[in-house]
């Protein structure tokens, strides 16, 4: 299992296209319903810095995610938008949870 989680603030004026795209990626992935793929986005209370926490079971399945159009989208967009503090990844380990993420 592979756990990634990432944190950058945008600007105020970008929060809420942010967040559209986040949700096109959201419903994407919904669609999708890849077995392998838990993820999520939280945003803040000042309204503009978002932290996206994935789960890839196995490592592989991260493919999938990078390979939507919606989230190179997204991607891009970030980053042309010039973000107060830019993506930040920090791969982390499970110690335990109060549902089952992923079948065994």
């Amino acid at each position: 299992m592979k756990i990634v989680k990432v944190t950058y603030t945008t600007t105020a004026e970008y929060a809420a296209q942010n967040q559209r795209n986040i949700k096109k990626v959201m419903n994407d992935l919904q669609e999708l319903a890849h077995p392998g793929i838990f993820y999520h986005v939280c945003l803040g209370a000042d309204g503009k810095s978002f932290t996206h926490t994935a789960f890839f079971s196995p490592e592989e399945s991260e493919k999938v995610l990078f390979g939507l159009g919606s989230f190179q989208t997204f991607q891009a967009e970030l980053k042309q938008s010039g973000p107060e503090t830019p993506p930040k990844p920090e791969f982390l380990t499970l110690v335990g949870s109060s549902k089952q993420i992923f079948n065994a």
